[in-house]
């Protein structure tokens, strides 16, 4: 499959009402999902299309409650970008399966824990924060 870059590409435009963003989004998530098995084949895979699947649904599901529209459009841009470059093939087989596939989600520590890894996220400034 040769790369035609323009191929996918789509025209950013800003959800009128919340029921176009979620039309919108409902879009994406059926060319992800219907993309599943493409994506194995590409990248030579060693999962079944459902794992896939499974993952883009959970990305999916992790944003269903986010309500302000412009915050809709921002992930639709970068789940759109995302799409592009996975089935343009201008990833490498690492991300899609480091990136894609592994779970977003941090498990909670308690301050112990932490400081037992030696670090507080919490507790550090920022070096540009002037302070």
């Amino acid at each position: 499959m040769t790369t035609i870059p323009a191929r996918l590409a789509t025209a950013t435009r800003a959800s009128v009402t919340t029921q176009d963003a979620r039309q919108r989004a409902i879009q994406l998530y059926r060319e992800w999902y219907r993309s599943a098995p493409e994506i194995v084949s590409l990248y030579a895979l060693n999962v079944s299309p459902a794992l896939i699947r499974h993952s883009i649904r959970q990305r999916f599901e992790k944003n269903r409650y986010v309500t302000d529209s412009r915050a809709i459009d921002v992930l639709l841009l970068k789940s759109r970008q995302e799409y592009q470059e996975t089935m343009n093939c201008w990833k490498q087989t690492d991300h899609i399966l480091g990136i894609l596939l592994q779970p977003q989600s941090r498990p909670q520590r308690t301050f112990l824990q932490r400081f037992y890894e030696g670090r507080d996220e919490n507790a550090v400034i920022p070096a540009a924060s002037g302070i």
